[in-house]
């Protein structure tokens, strides 16, 4: 991009102040990461969670940063400066302008909520392509255009990475973006600028609040995502709902379970494979089957319809699109058992409401018992640990206590506090540290007609400990198990 179009681009939506000569070079890519700096770049000086990027501006410009991005005066630097008082602001901007704004040439939808956003985006994936149409999503287990799979650090990239994603899927002639949109993403402005045909808020429950602090403050976050929408579906069942609707920007749909939402769910069948309801949408009524069981994959299947239908999707390829999808990778995925007279389910639920959720759901299908074996994370919000230990502990039969991913905290700490939810319940339990080891005790203990949820990491390969990421596929390691004891 032209360095001083971007720059008059910039000045049009924020103010700032240059320090330094500008002349007519062009700035080749950005980044705020000073390790990815090349000659010709923009450097973004982002302050961070645990860093701020005006540290690293120095050694930026020494491997050959042309200007920087940043919040205020840099002394002894030898390039033009960019001072703006929000540099997310002004990268997601600049962003936009150096990819060719690719979000105008497609239709873009986002899903926020503390849970449901990724099986929302499937479901919504396999409606659009029941219509024909190119798909790309952009969400926590993948990045996806045109059913290619793209590896994803982070359920919402950086702005820079996010347009260049956009610019690519624009390239690749994609016709809609399905992407969740975190409250760290939100709050950090990486979708700054974006114009979203359609937001969903699927729910809001206690999660986060090692970064956002107060609930207030995780709310918040989320509300900004219907600033910038030109149209939203919203949850009404959810205690927070009106909150959302009463700070929107746009008009809003209302959908669950009670009959008061625009568009509810009457008639509603589970069984061990599939879930089926009636959608009632003012005097109209559809039939709809969707390929994974539960209650919550009503309002997932709601949320998906209801936002296909204000982009304009006829119900008949709504409905079919829903008959047609398969289940999500790690979302109440059941396990191959070869035969074994048990079942096991994995689920990335990693929330109170979300482990309830999917121990509510097995337990409406279940003829034995429900033995549930999670952890909770290292780093994170450690106030829900005994909240998860107390509602699994009440809803279960039998609990085994492990390790999800401690990261650089002590795993027996973690699962000690965990245990003060679990001691408040009269659930038995072992406590096995080891993931792998924990596991292998489930599935070699288990009773005919049991059903083990492995709950917590669902999609992921890997378990982090001390900061570093060990392979680790539960899937496979299911497998290995069930292949040792034959």
């Amino acid at each position: 991009m032209k360095y001083k179009k971007a720059l008059k681009q910039l000045c049009m939506c924020v103010r700032c102040d240059i320090h330094g000569f500008i002349d007519g070079r062009e700035i080749t890519a950005m980044t705020c990461d000073s390790r990815e700096v090349k000659k010709g770049d923009l450097f973004c000086c982002v302050t961070g969670t645990f860093s701020d990027g005006h540290e690293f501006a120095q050694a930026a410009v020494k491997k050959g940063a042309a200007a920087l991005l940043c919040e205020r005066v840099l002394p002894d630097i030898n390039v033009s400066q960019i001072v703006v008082a929000n540099t997310r602001i002004a990268m997601s901007l600049m962003a936009a302008e150096l990819y060719d704004h690719p979000s105008e040439s497609m239709r873009i939808i986002g899903i926020t909520g503390t849970n449901g956003k990724t099986t929302t985006t499937y479901m919504l994936k396999a409606i659009f392509e029941a219509e024909g149409k190119n798909v790309g999503i952009i969400g926590t287990i993948c990045t996806v255009i045109n059913g290619r799979e793209i590896h994803s650090e982070r359920t919402t990239p950086d702005s820079i990475h996010l347009q260049e994603l956009l610019a690519r899927m624009r390239d690749e002639k994609v016709d809609v973006v399905i992407m969740e949109v975190s409250s760290h993403a939100l709050d950090q402005n990486r979708a700054y600028g974006i114009l979203f045909d359609v937001a969903e808020f699927t729910n809001i429950t206690v999660d986060h609040l090692d970064y956002h602090k107060t609930f207030e403050n995780y709310l918040h976050a989320k509300e900004k995502l219907f600033s910038t929408a030109v149209t939203a579906a919203i949850n009404l069942d959810d205690p927070h709902s009106m909150d959302i609707i009463s700070s929107a920007k746009c008009p809003c749909t209302t959908f669950g379970l009670d009959s008061r939402a625009d568009v509810f769910a009457e008639d509603i069948i589970y069984d061990t494979k599939h879930t089926e309801f009636t959608l009632c949408k003012g005097k109209d009524k559809y039939r709809i089957r969707v390929g994974i069981p539960g209650k919550f994959t009503v309002y997932n299947a709601l949320g998906a319809a209801v936002c296909a239908d204000l982009s304009g999707i006829s119900w008949d390829v709504i409905i079919k699109g829903l008959s047609e999808m398969k289940g999500v990778s790690g979302r109440i995925e059941a396990l191959p058992t070869h035969g074994r007279p048990f079942d096991v389910y994995l689920d990335y639920a990693h929330t109170p409401d979300a482990l309830e959720n999917v121990i509510k759901t097995v337990r409406e299908i279940a003829k034995g018992r429900i033995v549930t074996l999670f952890g909770c994370g290292g780093d994170r919000d450690n106030s829900k640990r005994a909240t998860m230990g107390e509602i699994a502990g009440k809803l279960s039969d039998f609990l085994v206590v492990t390790s999800d991913n401690p990261r650089t905290e002590d795993p027996e700490k973690i699962i000690e506090m965990i245990m003060e939810g679990v001691k408040r319940t009269d659930c038995d339990y072992v406590v096995i540290t080891n993931r792998r080891e924990a596991i292998e005790y489930a599935i070699k203990n288990a009773h005919e007609h049991d059903i083990i949820i492995l709950a917590g990491k669902g999609h992921e390969d890997y378990q982090e400990i001390n900061g570093e990421k060990h392979p680790f596929d539960e899937k496979v390691i299911v497998e290995e198990i069930l292949s040792s004891m034959e």
